[in-house]
């Protein structure tokens, strides 16, 4: 009985381990498939990811491209704003400020527009029409000895010497200062302008005290005019000039006492600051004629 026992067992351990050796041969080739597939999937993910590289990068290439094209726009569109035509002799304009003024001229009266035959016409029109809109000088012109002429871009009032000072005397009379109001309310009315005040004499010779000459009176007469502008009535200093011309632009000769009265005079300029005039005609709403 136990003879037949252990070649039974025998027989059965050699049929279990055959069985197994199959399986393992089975999970083998499994194993090998599922690691080719693997590798095959890797290498296919690397390829995969290599293309959406280079694509990432040919997009960030075109990105630059049209940075770089913006960026080029942006500074030929600055340039051009900036780019400046003479205007005259001297004075220059840019494209902006063109821009800005044909705005402007846009609310003239054509009559007046079709006399402007260059750029420096149009320039004179636009800065004219802003003047005589902004500026009320309705007050001034009904005092005596005081003169109000508008030549074109340039606003000059004339004030007799007998208004604001006494003879020989830079500082300015008490019942002047009324008028001094009244041209600080012109000159507040329009921001845009700079102010130049000059102070006129006689040709007749004075040396007296701190006064030294002509020169001297008128340099002192315009800086008194300055400082109550400034001081009294509010006016922005960055925007006044005191000027002396002393007797070297006179009205007429010197040779009646009634004419050496009409050269001794206060003139105030007021001037154009274009790049003021043009930047305030930006922000405001344009007002229909």
């Amino acid at each position: 009985m136990k003879k037949l026992f252990i070649p039974i067992v025998i027989l059965a351990m050699a049929t279990t381990s055959c069985v197994s050796k199959k399986k393992y041969a089975e999970l083998e080739q499994r194993y090998n498939d599922t690691r080719g597939n693997l590798q095959k999937t890797t290498l296919e993910k690397e390829e995969l990811e290599a293309k959406f590289a280079k694509i990432e990068k040919r997009v960030d290439d075109y990105n630059q491209k049209i940075n770089s094209l913006k960026d080029v726009n942006e500074s030929l569109q600055e340039e051009n704003s900036v780019k400046l035509d003479m205007v005259g002799k001297s004075a220059v304009i840019s494209n902006s400020m063109k821009e800005k003024m044909r705005e402007t001229l846009k609310n003239v009266d054509p009559a007046e527009l079709a006399n402007a035959k260059t750029l420096k016409d149009s320039m004179n029109v636009a800065v004219s029409y802003n003047l005589k809109k902004s500026i009320n000088s309705s007050d001034l012109e009904n005092d005596e000895d005081v003169n109000i002429d508008i030549d074109q871009t340039v606003v000059m009032i004339s004030v007799s010497d007998k208004m604001l000072f006494n003879t020989a005397s830079y500082k300015v009379k008490r019942n002047a200062h009324k008028l001094i109001k009244k041209l600080a309310d012109v000159i507040n009315s329009e921001p845009s302008m700079d102010v130049m005040i000059e102070g006129h004499t006689d040709a007749r010779s004075y040396n007296s005290g701190v006064l030294q000459d002509n020169w001297d009176l008128s340099v002192k007469r315009a800086t008194s005019i300055v400082r109550l502008l400034e001081k009294k009535y509010g006016v922005d200093a960055s925007r006044l000039i005191a000027s002396g011309r002393g007797s070297s632009v006179p009205l007429v000769e010197n040779n009646s006492a009634e004419n050496r009265a009409r050269n001794r005079r206060t003139r105030i300029v007021i001037l154009p600051n274009l790049d003021k005039f043009f930047g305030l005609l930006a922000e405001e709403e344009q007002i229909k004629p």
